[in-house]
């Protein structure tokens, strides 16, 4: 009866533990999506990491910053007219190539990404 038991017991582990690598393999286990931003606005749906690789290469780019007040910045705005829409560049392209066409800005705390097409607001990283 014990044999079985632990048998049953190896087996569900196994399951388990196949069941979260193959989340994580597929990236499942990190997507976790912004509550402040409306799931029907995103475009982009990026990882936790995705959203950190982005916010610390962006970091590094000596880019001017809007004035804007960035607090009223989400996802389906229009982009203010008086901002300066950057490129993503090559190497954030590689690393997260579902904005690689985006374009982006920067205000005092948030990279914000812009669909170039209809100059709309698609993701806001803190």
């Amino acid at each position: 009866m014990q044999r079985i038991t632990r048998r049953f017991a190896l087996a569900s582990a196994a399951s388990l533990l196949c069941t979260a690598m193959l989340g994580i393999a597929t990236g499942h286990a990190q997507q976790t999506p912004n509550p402040q931003v409306p799931a029907a606005t995103r475009t982009v749906n990026l990882t936790l990491e995705q959203r950190h690789v982005i916010r610390e290469l962006v970091r590094d780019l000596k880019v001017d910053r809007a004035s804007d007040d960035d607090s009223k910045v989400a996802a389906g705005d229009d982009v203010p007219g008086k901002v300066t829409l950057h490129p993503i560049p090559p190497l954030i392209g590689q690393k997260v190539p579902q904005i690689k066409a985006h374009r982006f800005y920067v205000t005092q705390s948030r990279v914000v990404i812009v669909d170039p097409q209809d100059q709309k607001v698609v993701e806001v990283i803190e």
